[in-house]
């Protein structure tokens, strides 16, 4: 036993850090070949990354040979853990809508440029030389392919902007790693928030192999398993019939006005989505779907009204009923009220750091809580240094990281309480809201262009790091070992993560070419193009719908604290945009689950239900294990397979 505890508090050793570092360029490669290459199986579009449970799960399989034959050299759980932890947040950094958008963008003005669309004259002398690359010959090789990263010219011409973005890259996450030692404790040890997403690798490490002798798991793993094995040969060989529990669209079915206004509508029964949303509270995965419904009546009675926007609008580009501003005022009411929540604690933690050391007691926190103040304070002016360096004016800079980290710890929150299996809100963060508060005529070319060259963090939200360094957290808590050490393991998982993602990229796309797979970077410097070429007001509309959007979710939230039986979670609303991707594939599964979990909670007992959870994560883990190497043997024969995820 006092082996076993010595083991476990090691549990950030060196053969963790090197098995991580040796898998990020496959998992990288992995990443990109899918994501980027073939536009498939998308593992960095949901909470919990398929690819980094599948190396787990592989590591956790050697691991029971090493415990049976090596016991000595056997990794503990911890060890298997912080894998995890890092290898979650290099995913994060390699994901679809962070490097994968970055690196195109970095050279796709000066690609691209033509007479007819005027960007050399537009913004060129905009684009900082030490964050671009403009050198056509270089570019050449890039976008063409067939050629090769390691040449004295290519890496000399990528290395300022590459150092320069991994600098930003992760002093950004270290800010956010301090705003979560600042808010740990509140969250979770005074609010208990469950963290559903850390059920899923904690199974597959407790008391590493005991879940392989659960039956209802074996069964559920089988069949799943199974599935996804016959939907992959069918895949290559259509006459073999497939079990494909989906409907892409039954949007057809409501041809008649106003019914017809609801769109593109699929209707999906995935297996490890149900299995996610068993894990989930009950009234989060209800309100997930009865808000999509919501949303989708909002289409039908602005149809049947003849509403196409507000009277006042003269700019919606996002359009009516304005769900991706709806979704943009929950997340920041949601990070609003977590903050008012946690004043006190966030008090007590300003005084520690200040002046006062009796306050609080910061000895068991990850890093102590002066050092997490510290840290915000000098991160964020490095990080508004070096927009204002970029071309951006200071109080923009301050403006966009405010509103970012605001955003951040909104989608951190709602991880936390739902656990919910994808989130996602597409083409409006900060670089959308502070046009739309302002106009772009007032704020000029250089804060427009670097406002377009961070839109790497504002595509999408699906991979964002903050939640996987807070749920790395609740992980070392539960375990007992050092939370110190997880700090130690997260920064570290930046900066190579972030070096490796870069390095796979570029390696991957001077082989292959980049110039049919760029289209992705297209968007922000379209967008730039427009700003520049006609002036767009504020949109006060938007910035109306944003505000309603807020006050509706401080509503939920109020009604949520005052009575029990209030069945509606703000956290539901936030993630429920029906012009967002995810909720569209996932609504149908997450009302399967919450039917069964109500069933078995309402007749069987809260007993009944921990019995059953080993059944769900077998649902998870079976689809997630045969559909990585489904995908992983497509990329090593060259060919499409099976996308158990194609969303």
């Amino acid at each position: 036993m006092k082996s076993k505890t010595k083991q476990e508090s090691q549990s950030l050793t060196l053969r963790t850090v090197v098995i991580a570092v040796f898998l990020m360029p496959i998992n990288c490669y992995w990443i990109f070949y899918s994501e980027n290459m073939w536009w498939m199986q998308f593992a960095t579009s949901m909470s919990l990354f398929f690819n980094v449970v599948f190396f787990l799960m592989v590591i956790a399989g050697l691991n029971l040979l090493l415990k049976k034959f090596l016991p000595d050299i056997a990794l503990s759980k911890g060890e298997l853990l912080f894998i995890y932890m890092m290898m979650c947040i290099a995913t994060s950094i390699s994901a679809l809508d962070c490097m994968q958008v970055l690196m195109p963008v970095m050279s796709h003005a000066f690609w691209f440029a033509t007479p007819e669309n005027e960007w050399a004259d537009l913004f060129w002398s905009y684009m900082p030389e030490w964050l671009t690359v403009s050198d056509m010959r270089v570019l050449n090789a890039y976008y063409n392919g067939e050629s090769s990263l390691y040449t004295a010219r290519h890496i000399t011409t990528w290395l300022i902007p590459a150092l320069s973005w991994t600098a930003f890259i992760v002093v950004l996450l270290f800010v956010m790693l301090c705003i979560n030692v600042i808010l740990r404790k509140q969250w979770l040890e005074r609010e208990r928030l469950i963290y559903p997403i850390i059920e899923v690798p904690f199974e597959i490490t407790r008391d590493v192999g005991s879940i392989f002798k659960n039956r209802p798991f074996l069964l559920s793993f089988t069949l799943t398993g199974l599935m996804t094995l016959i939907n992959g040969i069918s895949f290559l060989h259509p006459a073999v019939p497939g079990i494909r529990l989906r409907q892409p669209d039954i949007s057809y079915l409501f041809t008649n006005k106003p019914w017809n206004a609801i769109s593109w509508t699929p209707l999906v029964i995935q297996p490890f989505v149900v299995g996610m949303g068993f894990l989930m509270p009950l009234e989060l995965s209800f309100s997930c779907w009865i808000f999509y419904f919501f949303r989708k009546f909002q289409r039908v009675f602005a149809s049947l009204f003849g509403i196409h926007g507000l009277p006042w609008s003269t700019t919606s580009p996002l359009g009516f009923p304005y769900d991706r501003q709806q979704s943009l005022g929950a997340y920041l009411a949601l990070a609003a009220f977590a903050l008012w929540m946690g004043r006190r604690h966030i008090i007590s933690v300003l005084r520690k750091a200040i002046h006062n050391p009796d306050s609080i007691d910061d000895s068991k926190e990850p890093m102590s809580y002066r050092t997490a103040t510290l840290g915000v304070i000098v991160g964020m002016m490095f990080l508004v240094l070096f927009c204002v360096r970029a071309g951006m004016s200071w109080w923009v800079a301050l403006l966009f990281f405010s509103i970012y980290l605001a955003l951040s710890i909104g989608i951190t929150r709602m991880r936390a309480e739902s656990g919910i299996p994808a989130h996602d809100l597409h083409y409006i963060g900060p670089d959308y809201l502070i046009p739309a508060m302002t106009g772009t005529r007032r704020l000029g070319h250089g804060n427009l262009t670097m406002l377009s060259l961070t839109w790497f963090l504002n595509r999408a939200h699906r991979a964002h790091p903050m939640p996987h360094q807070l749920e790395s957290f609740k992980m070392v808590d539960r375990l007992g070992i050092s939370s110190q050490k997880s700090v130690y393991a997260l920064i570290l998982a930046s900066g190579i993560g972030t070096l490796v993602s870069m390095w796979v990229y570029l390696h991957i796309m001077y082989r292959v070419g980049l110039e049919d797979h760029a289209g992705i970077a297209s968007p922000p410097l379209d967008r730039l193009q427009r700003w520049l070429t006609v002036s767009e007001p504020a949109d006060y509309s938007s910035l109306l719908i944003t505000a309603i959007a807020a006050a509706f979710t401080f509503f939920l939230i109020v009604m949520r604290m005052r009575f029990v039986w209030w069945p509606f979670h703000a956290a539901g609303y936030a993630v429920s945009g029906i012009e967002d991707w995810s909720l569209n594939w996932m609504w149908a599964s997450l009302l399967t689950a919450t039917c069964i979990k109500w069933v078995i909670l309402r007749h069987g007992g809260v007993k009944n239900y921990r019995k059953a959870i080993p059944f769900f994560i077998g649902m998870i883990l079976g689809e997630f294990v045969v559909g990585s190497i489904w995908s992983l043997t497509g990329i090593a024969l060259g060919i499409r397979t099976y996308a158990f995820k194609n969303w």
